[in-house]
């Protein structure tokens, strides 16, 4: 394989990565611009949508599409359930107590599936199929540019929402000022399940895409997705649409990059070292803006 080839190869493969990581970054960032939370239950979300979609299309024997359908709306409703039985009663304790309970949120998920469905991993049938084309000499798959361009996509749809919508204009405002919001009748509680709503739909696209890619389910899959996608979400800038999608992206090239020099076994340690580098010298993130508390 020629050096042009190896890096176009490589070059697509960190974009795919990275277009999974940037779509669950986006739920992380949207969750915390609204209610200022660190959802770590988010990656767990996405291990619950690629087994509604396996139980789809392996137990009952429905078409891909009825399993990618199942696994977003399953996805979308877990997020919005979530919220209402776990962080919605405890919106005005401290922080803490809520990042406590996010994190046993996901020891719940990946505990209760590995008692359900087993602690071994289960084969994905093929979800998204098409023929892989050529760039050059260079062949490329249709799973990885499927994969980019919904994520884009995800992104431009998302970014639409928010700014040009009532609904999004309402997640603006209640990010700016909860109860300033509330005074001029916008329904925070509606606003925030929106957003959960939102970001977990996001996540059952991203359970969809990452188990194309990697056509397995496993109980703990969710976690090192998410950690990783937490990394790319304060690399962009927590909070910050484009910023997660940067963030995102810059942390799929960073692992290609890391695996063409032959040092993939230092993959996970290099994106983390990052975060550490990132909290050092800039910990508002490449589009994060400082918040100021009044006191």
């Amino acid at each position: 394989m020629s050096v042009f080839s190896t890096i176009v190869s490589q070059l697509f493969n960190g974009l795919q990565s990275g277009s999974i990581y940037a779509l669950v970054a986006l739920g992380y960032s949207m969750v915390y611009g609204i209610i200022m939370l660190l959802n770590f239950a988010h990656g767990d979300i996405i291990m619950v949508g690629a087994y509604i979609a396996w139980i789809m299309m392996t137990m009952l024997g429905l078409p891909p599409v009825i399993g990618i359908i199942a696994a977003i709306a399953g996805c979308t409703l877990l997020g919005v359930l979530i919220e209402k039985a776990a962080y919605s009663p405890l919106r005005k304790s401290p922080r803490l107590s809520l990042l406590i309970t996010a994190i046993g949120i996901s020891f719940f998920l990946e505990n209760i599936s590995q008692l359900i469905m087993g602690a071994g991993a289960k084969a994905m049938p093929s979800i998204i199929s098409g023929s892989n084309f050529r760039l050059g000499t260079t062949e490329i798959s249709f799973v990885s540019t499927v994969t980019i361009v919904v994520s884009v996509l995800s992104m431009v749809l998302l970014t639409f929402l928010v700014q040009k919508t009532k609904m999004g204009k309402g997640m603006r405002a209640v990010s700016e000022d909860m109860g300033a919001a509330q005074l001029m009748g916008i329904s925070v509680n509606k606003t925030i399940s929106f957003t959960f709503a939102v970001g977990s739909a996001l996540a059952g696209i991203g359970a969809v895409l990452y188990c194309s890619a990697y056509p397995q389910a496993s109980p703990t899959m969710g976690s090192m997705l998410g950690l990783k996608a937490f990394v790319a979400a304060v690399l962009g800038g927590i909070g910050s649409i484009p910023g997660a999608m940067i963030g995102g992206f810059a942390i799929g090239l960073l692992e290609a990059l890391v695996s063409a020099l032959g040092l993939s076994v230092w993959k996970d340690g290099v994106v983390f070292a990052i975060l550490i580098v990132v909290l050092l010298v800039k910990p508002t993130g490449i589009m994060g803006r400082v918040i100021k508390e009044k006191v």
